[in-house]
């Protein structure tokens, strides 16, 4: 019966996710705001809607590891999975300024939340400066948007398009109505989807953490999984890599703000797992992303499967530690003294021969 309430509470954060993106986007469009603005603000921080609902539901239930856990589970799940998956469809080029822009902003804001993190609590008032950011980043985006290329307008312009004046989600009645039906099903997909997620933990013998990391935040990523993988499909790879790039800054500044603000004066309590592996594979596949965006080289095939089998390893690492397997030692030593090593040669290699091509 957990399974049923587990996937009913998935399905209603995506359909809710989806209602409230396409209300409040084509009410923005309807009101004269440029697709690009929408598709950078709007789309992706709405992909984000069921890490906030999911999270800060888990904190007033009680259930701060769940929290924490999606948050950081989700960041990791949006770079290695989608955009793994994204790079083996087609291979990434990122063109917009903007996004290689935000590339750094997404490293600095987990950068300040493994600093905010390292004494095991995340305050309230450490979670309203994160809300503050949130604003600044917002305002940020808006103003640069006006100096992108017309290039990258012409690819927003493309996905993103006011309705049609006979369209059902033309009036605005309609919109703001898709925008209260999706707030509400991702409240109540939430409740859901966290207490079968507790007794999941609780009937698999892991912690809250773990469950939090693994299933929950790969539920919560399923909008980014669609609106990244449907943009790879048609070649619109900025929107592709924008989409995560933006939600995972906003996982860290809005879900961990909300739902630390939420948690009053008990503030967000990291369990040390988390402290003492989870937020630094989350800071490393951050900074995995900038030497890839902020060139514009490709992220090629070879590399997205490079990303997805990361991905696995990872999750492979977790249930195993979980559940004190023996083979624990084992698949550590050969992660950590083979296939990392031999990775980081394979990167270095592939920019140093990009940086070559670039200089002829």
């Amino acid at each position: 019966m957990q399974v049923v309430w587990f996937v009913a509470g998935l399905a209603a954060l995506v359909v809710g996710a989806d209602a409230l993106v396409r209300g409040a986007s084509k009410l923005a469009l309807s009101l004269g705001i440029s697709p690009l603005v929408v598709g950078l603000t709007i789309v992706a921080f709405g992909t984000s809607a069921p890490e906030v609902a999911v999270s800060t539901g888990a904190v007033l239930g009680g259930q701060t590891d769940i929290a924490v856990g999606n948050v950081v589970g989700s960041n990791i799940f949006n770079v290695l999975f989608i955009l793994g998956a994204s790079a083996v469809i087609t291979p990434l080029v990122v063109h917009l300024q903007l996004i290689r822009q935000e590339v750094p902003i997404m490293v600095g804001a987990t950068i300040l939340l493994v600093v905010l993190g390292l004494d095991g609590r995340i305050a309230w008032y450490e979670a309203a400066l994160l809300l503050a950011l949130l604003v600044a980043y917002t305002t940020f985006l808006v103003i640069q948007s006006r100096r992108e290329s017309a290039t990258a307008a012409a690819e927003f312009d493309a996905e993103l398009q006011p309705p049609a004046p006979d369209a059902w989600d033309a009036k605005w009645p309609v919109q703001v109505a898709l925008i209260a039906v999706g707030l509400a099903l991702l409240v109540v997909g939430s409740n859901w989807m966290v207490d079968a997620a507790v007794v999941f933990a609780r009937a698999l013998g892991v912690s809250d953490v773990v469950i939090g990391l693994t299933i929950v935040a790969a539920g919560t990523s399923m909008p980014e999984v669609a609106t990244s993988l449907a943009a790879a499909f048609k070649g619109e790879r900025d929107i592709a890599v924008g989409n995560v790039v933006g939600s995972n800054t906003f996982n860290i500044l809005g879900c961990v703000g909300v739902a630390g603000v939420a948690s009053g004066s008990a503030g967000l309590v990291l369990a040390p797992s988390v402290l003492a592996l989870d937020l630094w594979v989350m800071l490393a596949v951050a900074l995995a992303c900038l030497p890839v965006f902020l060139t514009g080289r490709e992220i090629a095939r070879w590399e997205g499967a490079l990303f997805l089998g990361y991905y696995v390893a990872y999750t492979a690492y977790l249930i195993l530690a979980a559940q004190s397997h023996a083979a624990l030692p084992a698949f550590s030593s050969v992660m950590l003294g083979f296939v990392v090593p031999l990775t980081v040669v394979a990167l270095i290699t592939s920019v140093l021969r990009s940086a070559r091509h670039g200089a002829k």
